[in-house]
């Protein structure tokens, strides 16, 4: 059939449907196709996996809804097992959502679902949606992707993915724990709960998770005396597993729960009702939009106490130069080894600078904060030798190790000699430590003994970006479709930075030589060296010290010292340019125009295709590529409110069939290469100036 269910019918008796693939699901789940449970009759049907992406026999892993696994349950959660022990889980369906999905993954997910529950035991879900063309996949990893199909790359694209962050992992902080993928370490105990083994909770083990510290007044043996239990409300929670339904109402929900001792917890929603929890409170998460208010049960007592989470205050120069002390040493607690002194004395200076920060300086028992030893590190690089060196930044030189386990890392050394120092080195790990996104490098750990200075990463075999662009032999690899690909990596990975992350960052050196390729040449956003944290409430700053590279750097960020979110779209547009032509924007074309007024001058002739790199230019992607070249242009623009945000890039990229804005005069293009990382004058800068159309 059109749909892709494969039916075995009997054409001698009316074309009854004697088979069909849709009732016996595999991996896939497809429009118009039923995933559901029927207590009455036993019918389950749910995906299962393959076992390798080459191996298509039974996998271990199954998903499906979650009746007849949790059959207390009487509205529908999707799960996913993993040979009959479930790892994830989406939260309950209220109507409109699942509460506890991702925060923007939620939105993609659910376009087209129907979820039905005939109140007698069946529950079945299915979509269908005719304006563009997915599916969900369960693979052999676990994983629930979906995939919508792009016209313009002509292939599956993936759209979502569930499981997505590490908190979604089932019972991750163990009962009565909650995780936040905005926070590191991303498991607390809830308010009114510690640790069942602090030692364990402390190396990062959280299955024991947490206890209660005092007594719930309805569960002593004498009732009598003393003040009564109290709720305390934690918001935009994804709600633990095993509630049981009430019909009461909104009013009567906190009433219900706090008469009968054995609630635990209760929350109320419009599309579901009254939810109530006895018991181990299990498989929380915090701070999701999709999320609702619950409310725990605790004795009086706890309400003279205070929230058990840290608050951290960003001020704007000493506060994150203390923040950056804390999170190096947080960033390394996975290494179990002791720091030598003069990783104490350096903390001690870290404090000295921020004396007047007291409640952040009671926050940290160096104790508890262990580092790599500088000699492991030498090992695993051979003693820095120059063969396994990768690459020289800013910072120092990079070399590839290998670690005694077998992990393949790479190191980035503070140079004594480099322009940047301790507290870019600091900054950095402020920043990428507190981050968590597939597009963004991940930190594995750092070294600071005596005068050593050092950062550990995660390979990437495929090193950065413009190793493949500028290279004759290798910018072959990248295709279009790769490298449409990476752009729109590069876009959700800034997105992330700039209003998805727990700090709002401005990169501030955005350029193809700090995106780096994974097995899969998926990129990765590095080097944040040089990035500017931002209250929430800020939306530009303004510095006296100007760093970065030229030929990325934004006017307003060049000439006035103005840093703002607008100031990465800048370099994003020059860095879809050199994605496009293939070429450095350095490169000098005819007129001894640099790349992006080279790009401007095809615009104004109505060749913006041209400027695509030969190796992958086809006339059957003429349309896309212009488009791609008109959106880098639109974020090349001279004033930043001109620009767009990150997310209507996204929206450009991925939206077909729309009409997108003119870009205006474009930017003032700086002619030469590279900057001193130190103060600046506008007299560095030969500028030149084309008016586009």
């Amino acid at each position: 059939m059109d749909t892709g269910n494969l039916a075995l019918q009997d054409n001698q008796n009316n074309g009854e449907i004697l088979w069909e693939s849709f009732k016996h699901p595999y991996n896939s789940f497809l429009p118009t196709m039923t995933l559901g449970t029927n207590r009455r009759t036993g019918e389950n049907l749910k995906l299962t996996s393959w076992r390798s992406y080459q191996d298509p026999s039974t996998g271990n892993y199954t998903a499906g809804l979650a009746p007849l696994t949790f059959p207390e349950l009487t509205f529908p959660e999707l799960l996913i097992w993993k040979n009959n022990v479930p790892v994830w889980r989406s939260g309950p369906w209220n109507g409109q959502v699942f509460i506890g999905l991702p925060d923007v993954d939620s939105l993609l997910f659910l376009d087209g679902f129907n979820l039905i529950n005939d109140k007698q035991g069946t529950f079945s879900m299915s979509f269908a949606n005719d304006s563009f063309m997915y599916h969900f996949n369960l693979d052999p990893d676990g994983v629930i992707y979906q995939r919508d199909w792009s016209t313009s790359l002509r292939d599956w694209r993936i759209g979502a993915m569930f499981p997505s962050t590490y908190c979604d992992a089932y019972g991750i902080c163990g009962p009565n724990g909650s995780c936040s993928s905005r926070e590191d370490p991303p498991c607390e105990c809830v308010k009114g709960f510690v640790p069942r083994n602090s030692t364990e909770w402390n190396a990062r083990n959280w299955s024991n998770g947490c206890v209660r510290k005092g007594q719930l007044r309805c569960e002593r043996q004498s009732n009598g005396g003393g003040k009564g239990d109290v709720f305390v409300r934690l918001q935009k929670m994804k709600v633990p597993v095993n509630a049981v339904q009430s019909d009461a109402n909104e009013q009567d929900c906190p009433k219900q729960c706090k008469d009968n001792c054995s609630c635990t917890a209760y929350a109320f929603d419009r599309g579901i009702g009254c939810m109530l929890w006895s018991g181990n409170l299990v498989d929380m998460q915090s701070s999701l939009r999709t999320g609702i208010d619950l409310y725990i049960r605790l004795p009086h007592s706890e309400l003279k106490t205070h929230s058990n989470r840290a608050v951290i205050i960003i001020a704007p120069v000493l506060g994150v130069a203390f923040l950056a002390a804390v999170c190096v040493l947080l960033a390394c607690r996975k290494f179990k080894k002791r720091p030598d002194t003069s990783a104490e004395l350096m903390f001690k200076r870290m404090e000295a600078l921020t004396s007047g920060n007291e409640t952040a300086s009671n926050q940290v028992k160096l104790k508890e904060l262990p580092l790599f030893e500088f000699q492991v590190l030498a090992t695993a690089t051979d003693s820095f030798s120059l063969r396994n060196k990768l690459g020289q930044g800013g910072f120092g030189p990079v070399y590839k190790g290998k670690l005694s386990e077998g992990q393949e890392v790479a190191v980035k050394r503070l140079s004594q000699a480099s322009g940047q120092g301790l507290e870019e080195l600091m900054n950095e790990v402020v920043v990428i430590s507190k981050l968590q996104h597939r597009n963004l490098v991940k930190l594995l750990g750092c070294c600071i003994e005596g005068e050593e200075r050092l950062l550990v990463y995660e390979y990437m075999p495929n090193k950065s970006l413009d190793a493949y662009l500028f290279d004759p032999l290798k910018q072959k690899i990248l295709d279009w479709k790769t490298r449409f690909n990476i752009m729109e990596g590069i876009c959700r990975g800034l997105l992330y930075l700039h209003r998805d992350s727990r700090l709002k960052i401005i990169h501030r050196d955005l350029k193809v030589s700090n995106i780096l390729l994974d097995d899969n040449l998926n990129p990765k956003i590095s080097d944040f060296g040089l990035a500017r944290v931002f209250r929430a409430n800020e939306d530009e700053a303004n510095t006296r010290r100007v760093v970065g590279t030229y030929g990325y750097m934004s006017p307003e960020y060049a000439m006035e010292g103005l840093i703002s979110e607008k100031s990465d779209v800048f370099s994003l547009g020059v860095i879809f340019l050199e994605i496009l032509s293939g070429r450095k924007n350095s490169h000098k074309e005819e007129n001894n125009l640099n790349l992006l007024a080279y790009a401007w001058k095809l615009w104004n002739e109505g060749e913006a295709a041209s400027l695509a790199d030969p190796t992958i230019f086809d006339k059957s992607f003429e349309k896309e590529i212009t488009r791609c070249v008109q959106i880098g242009l639109l974020c090349a623009q001279e004033a930043a409110n001109d620009r767009p945000n990150v997310s209507t890039v996204i929206w450009m990229l991925t939206t077909e069939n729309t009409n997108l804005q003119e870009p205006k005069q474009r930017a003032l293009i700086a002619r030469r290469g590279s900057c001193d990382q130190g103060s600046l004058s506008t007299n560095d800068l030969s500028l030149t100036a084309v008016t586009g159309r």
